[in-house]
């Protein structure tokens, strides 16, 4: 009874209400956490993140088992409604706005511009999505159709990011106080895109071709994480308060506006040069992100005693 057309306006206002959501969370993070547990903050933000990826594709499993497919999703659409409850009930004082002024729309594009640590960032982060999303656009076909790997099995290779991810939550405020933050942002970029590489590397006996897909996602999970942490951290100690939604805002326009280009790339690549040559090259482009940010304040960036 659906029609293609209703699959695109669900796809379309889901991601654009998801923008209005990411804009204002870093303002209402800054509102509840205090200076010095920025990384501890966002530690527990990213980790429940990372369990709800290891619990949740085995829930939806369940659900689609007990319930049929479509009521699973509508279960999941509930599901929404709990998380606005629990945020409803939050009250933090929010730092003002910035006032608003000729250029107003433009100022986090400016601060970005006018930010070494923001502005490296972004180009970082840029690249690596851009090319992730070349990746992940062929890696369930390409395990699929020329590892012939099950899905069943799949499901679990790919359950170990979320494993990784878990663990990467909990390790990256103590990594963070031994390498510095700048540079523990700087090692994820390289840790999140390097291990994709044993994708098209992998081959061999069915087990060898899991254990390489395991730990390209187990490893790549934990180095996402710890990025995200990171990222989140740094933000929100460098922007000021009354512009982070604005900056916010800009910096995802770039940031998320790379991943649909990745994606079609990614397809046509595929097609042009086959799938394998296509993820060598997504896995060797992600590093350009880790790359860029060795002649980058990154490395060298701490996050300020509160």
């Amino acid at each position: 009874m659906l029609t293609i057309w209703q699959l695109y306006a669900v796809a379309l206002g889901t991601g654009a209400v998801s923008v209005l959501f990411t804009v204002c969370q870093p303002t209402l993070f800054v509102s509840l956490v205090p200076g010095d547990a920025y990384l501890e903050g966002n530690s527990l933000i990213y980790g429940s993140r990372a369990l709800s990826f290891t619990g949740g594709p085995g829930a939806g499993g369940i659900l689609v088992e007990v319930l049929g497919a479509p009521f699973a999703v509508v279960a999941d659409a509930l599901s929404f409604l709990g998380s606005a409850f629990f945020l409803g009930r939050i009250r933090a004082a929010e730092p003002p706005p910035a006032e608003p002024g000729p250029g107003a729309l433009t100022a986090g594009a400016r601060f970005i511009k006018g930010s070494p640590v923001i502005r490296w960032s972004l180009l970082a982060v840029a690249i690596i999505n851009f090319f992730n999303f070349v990746f992940f656009a062929l890696f369930v076909l390409y395990a699929t159709r020329a590892l012939h790997v099950r899905p069943g099995l799949l499901g679990l290779v790919l359950g170990a990011g979320a494993v990784g991810g878990v663990l990467g939550a909990l390790a990256t405020k103590r990594l963070s106080a031994r390498l510095g933050t700048g540079r523990l942002f700087t090692a994820s970029c390289l840790v999140f895109t390097a291990p994709l590489a044993l994708v098209p590397l992998a081959g061999g006996p069915q087990p060898a071709v899991l254990a390489m897909l395991f730990a390209a996602e187990f490893v790549s999970g934990f180095g996402v994480m710890a990025l995200d942490i990171t990222a989140g951290s740094i933000f929100a100690a460098v922007i000021p308060d009354a512009l982070k939604s604005r900056v916010s805002g800009a910096f995802q326009a770039v940031n998320y506006g790379t991943r649909p280009l990745g994606a079609l790339a990614g397809g046509v690549l595929g097609t042009v040069l086959g799938l394998r040559p296509t993820l060598w090259i997504a896995a060797v482009g992600g590093m350009a992100g880790f790359a860029v940010l060795l002649f980058s304040p990154l490395p060298r960036y701490h996050l300020p005693a509160s």
